[in-house]
């Protein structure tokens, strides 16, 4: 899967995406990811941006034209069009069910708007029919932050990123029936006076399920 990551802080993401399991996705070849600096495309060479929105409104939001034109870009160079996705508080809050769908992507290429300030013109939105998506009912001053759960959330998806066994059962999964995962414990059995669940050290396959089962959720 290739990720067209277009953002005006670079630095912010690199990092990240090269670190833990999202660097061994790349290094693997399960994922590519590509990360455009905005400010290149910016008018008048400038390196700006953004720009005062209409209405009198505070702040100012990233103008269409650059958009625009590294959108464009991307595609005739990959020859096709490509998916886009902006993270925004505007957008369908993401779940589960949403990483998932997304972690089995036939088309193989998503472009990925990192938002800033107030957001982006409207209009890049509907000329590119780019579909918006939330992590949560907050907001936040980076949309590198809110992309970056969306990438992080949608690759160690990707079949062969994870073992097939630490995907079965996790928090939201289907296996768990969407409900959040039980609680986990490890050595030593007894920590600062508390102690793992009597069931969990029993080597009794069935307590333990039954434990499992009664703690979902929880």
């Amino acid at each position: 899967m290739h990720f067209h990551i277009i953002t005006l802080f670079p630095e912010v993401l690199k990092p990240y995406l090269s670190t833990s399991i999202m660097g061994r996705a790349q290094e693997g070849g399960f994922v590519n990811f590509h990360i455009y600096n905005l400010a290149d495309y910016s008018v008048k060479n400038t390196r700006r941006s953004d720009d005062r929105p209409y209405g009198g409104f505070p702040g100012t939001i990233l103008a269409p034209e650059p958009l625009y034109n590294l959108i464009t870009e991307i595609e005739t160079k990959e020859e096709k069009q490509i998916y886009k996705v902006f993270l925004t508080p505007r957008g369908k809050t993401l779940t589960q069910d949403i990483l998932e769908n997304f972690s089995l992507w036939e088309e193989q290429d998503l472009i990925i708007i990192c938002g800033h300030y107030e957001g982006i013109d409207q209009r890049i939105i509907d000329l590119f029919n780019i579909e918006e998506i939330s992590i949560g009912e907050y907001v936040l001053s980076s949309g590198e932050l809110s992309s970056l759960v969306f990438i992080d959330g949608v690759v160690r998806l990707i079949p062969g990123v994870i073992s097939s066994e630490s995907l079965v059962e996790e928090s939201y999964s289907k296996a768990l029936g969407g409900k959040k995962e039980y609680p986990h414990y490890t050595r030593p059995e007894v920590f600062q006076g508390l102690r793992v669940p009597e069931e969990l050290v029993s080597g009794n396959h069935k307590r333990i399920e039954e434990w499992k089962k009664k703690h979902i959720g929880d």
